[in-house]
């Protein structure tokens, strides 16, 4: 057990928040800059760069937990999947 700390540093924990951070910065950045209006996709509700972020990766989460319980624990898989589930979710809702 790591002692001194609640939760264990490691560089993909790291990497995984260098990410969001950098994912929620861009999408700020690009809201600021060039604006749009909310458009309706297959879901019929209004979304926009912002909420289809927030629905990849809710979406995202649950593919990978799926992916440990069925498959196991190499996700090299499950991330190409839930990148494929990102250029989806954009394009279409």
């Amino acid at each position: 057990m790591i002692e001194g700390g609640w939760m264990a540093w490691t560089f993909p924990v790291a990497l995984f928040f260098f990410v969001i951070a950098t994912l929620l910065i861009t999408f700020t950045l690009l809201a600021i800059r060039y604006p749009e209006t909310p458009r309706t996709g297959i879901l019929r509700i209004e979304t926009t760069r912002g909420d289809r972020l927030f629905i990849t990766l809710l979406g995202s989460a649950f593919i990978n937990l799926a992916w440990l319980f069925f498959v196991g624990p190499t996700l090299v898989w499950a991330l190409a999947l839930c990148l494929v589930y990102a250029v989806a979710v954009f394009r279409w809702v």
